[in-house]
């Protein structure tokens, strides 16, 4: 019974409420990715009454996040936040949503609301998840890693790919090395050729005999 009138509130509360006159008082609320935020709103009232989180898309819709009969009653919430990751609390005064393992698509408009006989009274939270600098750090040097590491394997493709050209070279044209080592080893027969002694001449005033 309870429950059904809570889901009676929500539906007459998403159909007629103005997101618009809502935002005019909104409180901004930031988070990190992977981290833990409480979303809070006070209770216009001092009493004991009907709460509801909702979360507005396009400016427009109103999706239901969860909703609590009063304080002594467990929460109900909506299939997709029935995942652990939201819990809603109140202790009469304040409102409650925690949000655990934040993720950017968590950013949006919150509202809370209070039926205190009559329409809800809502508030806007505005909810905005920043990505964290270290995060930021962190693909910046993986990325520098990832650029280096290209360049190193494309200067390796380089020095690969002449150093295959020039194998290919030297196996289509085999004699060069060989004529080149002939060429040699003539300048070096020729350099090395040792000298002919030459003819003694005869000194004119020289006699010459000769013994039997």
């Amino acid at each position: 019974m309870k429950q059904s009138l809570i889901t009676a509130l929500i539906l007459c509360s998403i159909s007629w409420i103005s997101v618009s006159g809502s935002e005019s008082h909104t409180e901004t609320v930031e988070g990190r990715p992977g981290g833990e935020v409480t979303l809070t709103c006070s209770n216009p009232s001092s009493r004991d009454a009907a709460t509801l989180w909702l979360r507005v898309f396009n400016r427009t819709k109103a999706s239901f996040i969860s909703a609590m009969f009063s304080s002594t009653v467990k929460p109900l919430y909506s299939n997709g936040s029935q995942n652990g990751r939201f819990n809603m609390s109140t202790n009469i005064s304040t409102l409650f949503l925690q949000i655990k393992h934040v993720d950017v698509s968590d950013s949006g408009l919150y509202l809370c609301g209070f039926y205190i006989g009559g329409p809800f009274h809502f508030s806007a939270i505005h909810f905005n998840v920043k990505e964290s600098d270290g995060t930021a750090k962190l693909m910046s040097l993986i990325l520098g890693a990832l650029t280096v590491l290209l360049l190193m394997v494309i200067i390796g493709l380089v020095v690969k790919n002449r150093k295959l050209q020039k194998a290919a070279n030297e196996e289509q044209n085999p004699q060069q090395p060989e004529n080149q080592t002939s060429e040699e080893l003539n300048y070096a027969a020729v350099a090395f050729c040792p000298k002919t002694r030459k003819t003694r001449e005869v000194e004119p005033n020289v006699v010459y005999a000769s013994t039997r």
